[in-house]
């Protein structure tokens, strides 16, 4: 069986390989999120077994060299937070026994090296929370040294011409990082086996829909309301696509979802408390892993996390439309690029820089508008408010689509993108490294510059000469920190989805 990926350009160096339309079915192989087991197992390190759990694990865990060595950047957008890789991939171990094929319903996928389960835990500087971020496997994205690609098929580029499983994690790595602006810190695969040996020593993991389902094509058929899964019902469950709205997009919700729960379960007294319990799932996750770092120490770093404080999000897309490539129709996710820099940022903050920056004044603020709307005229109409609220404006131009209103800026001119930002009420300022100046970028969310307010009036003096002006009581109120609409807890008590 070929393992080779879905391909979406004719490759120049590395050879070629001949387009495919479509994934090819291994199997009952799909997505298959055994991140979960990476989560299930950092969670019991830092639970209380780490000793015991540590000489458990250390012999099946394969290590690589998959970070490169940090370089100090004045780009790096948070500091001293973590960035952890986790992916999952349906390869099969390769001593996966007979009889553990046949509980998968799978046989040998040939040592394929696609991975189909892409998130980034991003994890606060003190470890107390934390955001599981989703790149969609067919996102259409720039692959450093091949092309355009699917996202999923970086990691096996990188294992050609003698790269091996750490060439792909290197290219797998850059291929994100060059796509989100994060910095990845450390980096654990594991494999279907390993998701589905954590499940079943876990124990039934309750989920909750708001309506029915029943796919045939992942085999999941569950009722609204809860339902306690199994570890077949939970490959089920997380594999689903068809009969979601929006196919491999609610696909990541689902394991998003699932994730937050079953940690859940893992910091639940009946598996902290059950020492059996808790060495068998050690067992089951430890040969199915490949990491960059010792897993005592990555434990160590998640001590303080709580399924309550994990959000999941996804990032920005525009669609999934199928293009022509090679002749050959080819589904993808399109990512919203121009708008992922916004994203990140509403979840890791603002630079410190910008924060203590005071705002320019216009005169001394020079601006470039480009659309990224798609409403013709959009920018030469921003341009002329801008004009005349005092800004030096450039001429206007265009920009690939993007959803965000943003204001791009290089650093050291946080102060001028500041004055432009107060001009246009919700647009997101992001420190940008490819910037020379400080770029006003109008998205679909029909975010754009406004005239100044007119000055308010002078409140009237009654003859007695109290003023009828309102006062303010009880001080200066608190406006709460705004977070991107889709960043969602699935970590609580009672939390359903559709």
């Amino acid at each position: 069986m070929s393992t080779e990926p879905d391909e979406t350009k004719t490759r120049g160096r590395r050879g070629f390989v001949p387009p495919r339309h479509g994934r090819q079915k291994r199997g009952v192989g799909v997505v298959f999120p055994a991140v979960a087991g990476v989560l299930t197992m950092a969670l019991l390190l830092s639970g209380g077994y780490a000793a015991y759990a540590y000489g458990r694990l250390s012999n099946g865990v394969t290590k690589i060299d998959a970070i490169a060595p940090k370089k100090a950047s004045a780009h790096d957008v948070d500091g001293q937070a973590q960035n952890i890789l986790l992916v999952g991939d349906d390869h099969r171990p390769d001593n996966a026994t007979p009889e553990q094929m046949a509980e998968l319903s799978t046989t040998s996928d040939g040592g394929a090296t696609n991975t189909d389960t892409m998130i980034v835990l991003h994890l606060s500087a003190d470890g107390t929370q934390a955001t599981m971020i989703s790149f969609p496997r067919d996102s259409y994205v720039d692959i450093p040294g091949v092309g355009k690609g699917k996202l999923n098929s970086a990691f096996y580029y990188g294992t050609l011409n003698g790269g091996g499983d750490t060439g792909g994690a290197k290219l797998l790595i850059k291929t994100i990082q060059n796509l989100s602006g994060l910095s990845i810190d450390h980096f654990v695969r594991v494999s279907l086996l390993g998701f589905y040996q954590v499940v079943k020593e876990l124990g039934p993991v309750q989920v909750c829909l708001n309506n029915a389902v029943s796919d045939p094509y992942s085999g999941v058929n569950l009722p609204a309301g809860r339902s306690d899964l199994n570890a077949s019902q939970a490959l089920s469950f997380v594999r689903q696509r068809h009969g979601l709205p929006n196919g491999d997009l609610d696909r990541n919700v689902r394991q998003q979802y699932f994730l937050s729960q079953e940690a859940r379960k893992v910091l639940s007294a009946g598996t902290l408390l059950n020492p059996v319990k808790t060495g068998n799932i050690l067992g089951a996750v430890g040969d199915s892993i490949q990491t960059d770092t010792d897993l005592l120490s990555l434990g160590g770093a998640l001590r303080n996390l709580r399924p309550a404080n994990i959000q999941s999000a996804t990032i920005p897309t525009l669609g999934t439309p199928t293009i022509t490539v090679n002749g050959a129709p080819l589904s993808i996710v399109q990512v919203d690029t121009v708008g992922l820099p916004a994203f990140v940022q509403e979840l890791v903050g603002p630079p410190e820089a910008y924060t203590k920056a005071v705002a320019a004044q216009p005169a001394a603020t020079t601006v470039t508008v480009l659309n990224g709307s798609g409403i013709t005229g959009a920018a030469t109409a921003a341009a002329h408010v801008l004009t005349a609220r005092g800004f030096q404006v450039g001429a206007p131009g265009s920009s690939e689509t993007t959803k965000t209103t943003l204001v791009q800026y290089p650093v050291g001119q946080e102060a001028q993108a500041k004055a432009v930002a107060a001009a246009v009420p919700g647009a997101v300022a992001v420190q940008s490294g490819t910037a020379t100046g400080v770029t006003l970028v109008l998205g679909t969310d029909g975010k754009t510059a406004v005239a100044p307010a007119p000055p308010a009036s002078a409140p009237s003096t009654p003859a007695g000469g109290a003023s009828t002006a309102p006062k303010p009581s009880g001080g200066t109120p608190t406006v709460p920190k705004p977070k991107p609409t889709d960043v969602k807890n699935y970590g609580t008590a009672n939390s359903c989805i559709n």
